[in-house]
């Protein structure tokens, strides 16, 4: 009986000894745990920089201070290469402070987080999207921004992964004779991205689908349009002779 009770006396010390630990860390005033927060991002420890960064907004001491611990948290995520937690971070804190100096940064660094997820053509191109249409919004939002001319750049190679993904599969469908598949994906193609560089590469395919379909006279058309509007094509040889075959 004597054990028993002295065992219970030992786990409700232990108890309260780590409670008061805890209370210690979380009661530190916001600036120390600010800056200690910045001196473990400084080191490169982004996970323990984030928990105290975290620590600062629950402590509510400081509207400040906690308006640049949310925006540390995402850079802290992002050269983690957390991606899409610091999308999320990104996103949240332009929403809780929309006319923030730095939101047009956070914009910014939140499409850099959807191209950072980007892979290979033949995965899921949902990054590909969201950094794209994030990235107009940038454009758009803040035509005078530090990052204009990077956003832009980046928009524009986010849209030519979203040609790349649509000419994969509609060489797909060609290469699995489902001729009519390829065709309209072509043409969508041709529709969505008309000033694009890879616009031969589209006709070609387009006109080799017309005619594996049987339709002569549009794979004619669209393969006369291909080696007159780019004769230095490297599609020209095989425009040509698929020409020589219809």
């Amino acid at each position: 009986m004597k054990t028993a009770l002295k065992l219970i006396a030992m786990l409700v010390f232990a108890s309260a000894f780590f409670q008061g630990c805890a209370t210690t860390q979380v009661n530190k005033p916001a600036d120390v745990l600010y800056n200690e927060g910045a001196q473990l991002f400084k080191d490169g420890k982004y996970e323990a920089a984030i928990e105290r960064w975290k620590k600062v907004r629950e402590t509510y001491q400081s509207p400040e201070l906690s308006t640049k611990a949310e925006l540390n948290i995402a850079d802290a995520y992002f050269l983690n290469k957390d991606y899409i937690e610091a999308a999320a971070g990104y996103e949240d804190f332009r929403k809780l402070h929309p006319k923030h100096p730095q939101a047009d940064f956070a914009l910014y660094r939140q499409g850099m987080s959807y191209f950072n997820q980007i892979h290979s053509i033949d995965t899921d191109q949902t990054p590909v999207k969201n950094a794209q249409n994030t990235f107009d919004s940038y454009l758009k939002l803040y035509p005078d921004g530090a990052q204009q001319a990077d956003a832009r750049e980046k928009y524009n190679e986010c849209r030519d992964k979203q040609l790349q993904y649509e000419l994969y599969v509609g060489r797909f469908y060609l290469k699995t004779n489902v001729y009519k598949a390829a065709i309209a994906r072509f043409e969508q193609s041709l529709k969505m991205f008309a000033d694009s560089a890879r616009r031969d590469e589209v006709l070609y395919y387009l006109g080799k689908a017309y005619q594996e379909d049987g339709q002569k006279e549009k794979a004619r058309e669209v393969l006369g349009r291909l080696i007159s509007e780019f004769p230095g094509s490297a599609f020209i040889a095989e425009a040509n002779k698929t020409l020589a075959e219809i």
